[in-house]
């Protein structure tokens, strides 16, 4: 499929990144953007702007706003849910085989530990899937500065479709043959950037949290390299580029949520502050602590991640455990 043939655009899910691609698509394209919420949808059509997750960013003319799912026409559609509802929303559209089908979200599902691509042609059949990923904050991308972001699929021929469309001076698209790894990575490093809240909420300063990035990039490795995830990739932008980022900066909803955690904040009342913003972080650690015990795979920060987000576990005598294990 050439570019040409790509008219009929969709993005499901207005988050904060699900949004931002789609302004950025309506720059050049026409696209549709799915509200899931009846309140959020009759305010963005009011005010084209996404109150509760990008109230900065102005939507373009060409993007509509729409309330109903049906994408059964749509030559391109991008996943923009989180990778907790990726199955559920999968499960309710209709898709022409031929459309191309992009996944931005990053996590993998409990129970049965498949990426979102996986889970996206199983409820689907569709085999042109496409995985998002990279150092990529909404707010930043949303401001035009420079971003950097890597794309790849089973399906290699349609990656400079996307590329085509996606492509800016301010967001550069790099084609990657890698999907597995990419996947991999953009949910492990959601771990890692909880774990770097933590410390940054204990006041544990810089020597630590470095210390704690290089843990979480060993265990990208470790766990990546288990399923076959390619080296380059691990130490590219869609698993070190994005592991720096999302560890460090303010944007960053994990590391966000391990900062609340060493206040002494509970789950609810986290929730209530990030106004329903959902950290991926926190769904992926059971799944990947799951998975690793059963294949014997050693994570021994996810593992303290883990006992600290659901077994209560106290925050410095998991970090004194941490570092006895290691």
């Amino acid at each position: 499929m050439g570019i040409k043939m790509i008219n009929n655009i969709s993005v499901i899910g207005a988050g904060s990144w699900g949004t931002t691609i789609a302004a950025l698509i309506g720059e050049r394209h026409k696209v549709n953007l799915w509200v899931r919420e009846k309140e959020l949808y009759d305010i963005i059509t009011k005010e084209r702007v996404n109150k509760w997750f990008m109230p900065d960013l102005k939507l373009p003319d060409n993007l509509t706003v729409v309330n109903e799912l049906d994408v059964k026409d749509a030559d391109l559609i991008v996943m923009g849910v989180p990778s907790q509802f990726m199955r559920e929303t999968a499960k309710q559209i209709s898709v022409k085989e031929d459309a191309i089908i992009v996944s931005i979200a990053k996590g993998i599902e409990e129970g049965t530990y498949k990426r979102m691509s996986q889970i996206i042609r199983e409820e689907t059949g569709n085999k042109n899937i496409i995985a998002l990923s990279g150092p990529n904050h909404a707010e930043e991308v949303s401001k035009k500065m420079p971003t950097a972001t890597v794309i790849a699929s089973e399906n290699k021929g349609i990656l400079n479709d996307l590329r085509g469309i996606l492509n800016r001076d301010y967001f550069k698209v790099y084609p990657h043959d890698d999907i597995i790894g990419i996947e991999i990575c953009g949910a492990i490093k959601n771990i890692t950037a909880i774990a770097t809240g933590v410390v940054d909420g204990l006041g544990f300063g810089d020597n630590a949290k470095g210390s704690i990035i290089t843990f979480g990039l060993t265990e990208m490795n470790q766990f990546g390299r288990f399923f076959g995830a390619e080296r380059k990739t691990i130490y590219g932008l869609a698993g070190v580029g994005d592991l720096v980022a999302t560890c460090t900066s303010r944007h960053s909803r994990n590391r966000f949520v391990g900062e609340k955690i060493a206040e002494g904040k509970s789950f609810e009342e986290i929730k209530k502050e990030m106004h329903g913003m959902v950290a991926e972080g926190v769904r992926t650690t059971k799944a990947v602590y799951e998975f690793s015990r059963k294949n014997n795979i050693d994570m021994p920060l996810t593992s303290q991640v883990y006992k600290v987000l659901y077994e209560k576990k106290e925050l410095k005598k998991a970090i004194s455990d941490l570092i006895t294990l290691i």
